[in-house]
């Protein structure tokens, strides 16, 4: 039976219009505004041309957030795919209660990220946190001092907790992949003499290339417009050092309790965090491209 163009047509219509009203007009929208010096209140708007992205350049507190956003994306990206390469190898090893362990390294994700946080914040509390009482118990009062909240350690406080509720997500990711491989494969190389850790590289990852590459673009899209966690994790007062593009978006467009209210130059930075996001996955898309592997 052949299906007739207008068919296809008028089944797509449902979606390209959403696509085109939720997503499309905003994003024009936002390049617009992008240009103007702008509070979002009225109709005062200063032409600026490309003012708001020459301030860019120079603005120190946007070149921070932006280097928070690419040490997650990178050490943080590193830290969750490796440890779920390594949990999917010990899951898949034949381990008991594997369904168990899977289930509770995914629990953060089903927690909302205002109780996440505040979790966090009693493990990290200087004066009684779970953290710091775990090493006075086992004698290290130097590592026992410190003040993980403290600015200049307040990231990568955050960057670990962060890692901790996202390693699930991919495990799952990567294990709903593998469990499609055929068991023969394995069986096979086990009788020619292969140890795991080979069977894994040899069989797994090649297997679960096309997995793989997609959850290495989700987790670049996820890392650059990240939002919640670092917003919440400082009680709803983002300090400077926990900023990421998004949350600096967000400061500069609603502001804090004192409002800045630069909607111009918070749509400048969602177009660059835009940018990003395209140049990544078209990056991402040429670099992981590989030949099918059929199954």
């Amino acid at each position: 039976m052949k299906v007739s163009r207008g068919f296809i047509a008028t089944l797509l219509l449902p979606a390209i219009l959403l696509y085109l009203v939720f997503f499309l007009v905003p994003a024009a929208r936002t390049i617009y505004y992008s240009l103007f010096d702008w509070s979002g209140v009225g109709q005062d708007m200063t032409f600026l041309g490309l003012g708001n992205y020459q301030e860019l350049l120079g603005d120190a507190l946007f070149r921070l957030s932006m280097r928070n956003t690419l040490i997650i994306l990178l050490l943080g990206g590193a830290a969750i795919f490796g440890l779920s390469f390594m949990f999917t190898a010990m899951l898949n090893s034949g381990i008991r209660g594997r369904g168990f362990f899977r289930a509770v390294i995914f629990l953060p994700n089903v927690v909302a990220t205002i109780a996440l946080t505040t979790l966090w914040a009693y493990i990290y509390n200087p004066r009684f946190g779970l953290l710091n009482s775990l090493f006075d118990l086992v004698g290290l009062e130097t590592l026992a001092d410190i003040k993980w909240t403290a600015p200049g350690t307040i990231f990568w406080a955050m960057l670990v907790a962060f890692i901790w509720v996202f390693v699930g997500f991919y495990l799952v990711l990567l294990m709903a992949g593998a469990d499609k491989i055929p068991v023969e494969f394995y069986e096979a190389a086990k009788l020619d003499g292969a140890s795991q850790l080979q069977m894994f590289v040899k069989i797994t990852i090649p297997l679960l290339w096309d997995v793989i590459t997609i959850a290495i673009i989700m987790w670049s899209i996820a890392a650059i417009k990240i939002f919640e966690f670092p917003f919440a994790f400082t009680s709803l007062e983002p300090v400077p050092e926990t900023y990421t593009s998004a949350v600096y978006l967000y400061v500069m467009g609603f502001g804090q309790r004192t409002p800045i209210y630069r909607l111009g130059y918070a749509s400048a930075i969602g177009v660059f965090m835009l940018l990003a996001v395209i140049f990544i996955v078209l990056v991402l898309g040429r670099i992981m491209r590989r030949e099918v592997v059929q199954y």
